[in-house]
């Protein structure tokens, strides 16, 4: 026997379908909205843009962080490495600070020690000029914190006379945040040490 609740159930029956129906579909354009989000996304951060002189907008392709890391760890030892020895009375305050910037306590006990030593006092008193010849750095990138040992040929021009010293250093590297132009690399040298130096023969 029908009563009129039967009419109202079928009804509230086909409202709650209708209701469920939109609902899921609200979902589902929902995830497919966030999807095609993430991939305008991925694609945009795989790019960057620089200006150009004119005023254009030039895309470039980023490559993979990880390629970078041989060139930018090896760029940031040679860099750490002028800094911190090659001087002369007019630049050694200046490339010192610079070469602070790029490690830690480490670098600058050493650099303390130096000081307390006189290098810096016999550089300014009898006018000396330490310059850097060649770098050559080996790295190990199997892990964090990376462990160098940098190789340093520097010269001690004395006027009349030149000396010439093979400086061995190590340290590790650790990730740090960019700051440019302070410490552009996003490096940390640590754990610095001055192994060995040795003063080369004459050559006549």
């Amino acid at each position: 026997m029908k009563t009129p609740y039967t009419h109202i159930y079928k009804v509230l029956r086909l409202n709650r379908f209708i209701v469920l129906s939109v609902l899921l579909m609200a979902f589902c354009s929902s995830m497919i909205s966030l999807y095609q989000v993430r991939q305008v996304q991925q694609n945009f951060l795989n790019k960057t843009f620089a200006i150009s002189p004119e005023g254009g907008v030039l895309p470039l392709e980023l490559v993979s962080q990880k390629d970078q890391l041989a060139v930018e760890v090896k760029s940031h030892l040679d860099q750490f490495h002028r800094y911190f020895y090659d001087l002369n009375t007019s630049n050694y305050k200046e490339n010192i600070a610079k070469a602070l910037w790029l490690g830690n306590s480490s670098v600058d006990q050493v650099y303390r020690q130096k000081k307390a030593d006189g290098v810096y006092n016999r550089l300014l008193q009898y006018s000396l000029v330490q310059r850097v010849t060649k770098i050559e750095s080996t790295v190990n990138l199997g892990e964090e914190p990376y462990s160098f040992e940098v190789t340093t040929w520097f010269e001690i021009n004395r006027g009349s006379s030149t000396e010439k010293y093979q400086l061995v250093t190590s340290g590790e590297l650790i990730r740090v945040d960019r700051s440019f132009p302070n410490n552009p690399h996003g490096l940390l040298i640590t754990n610095f040490f001055e192994n060995q130096l040795i003063k080369q023969p004459d050559e006549h």
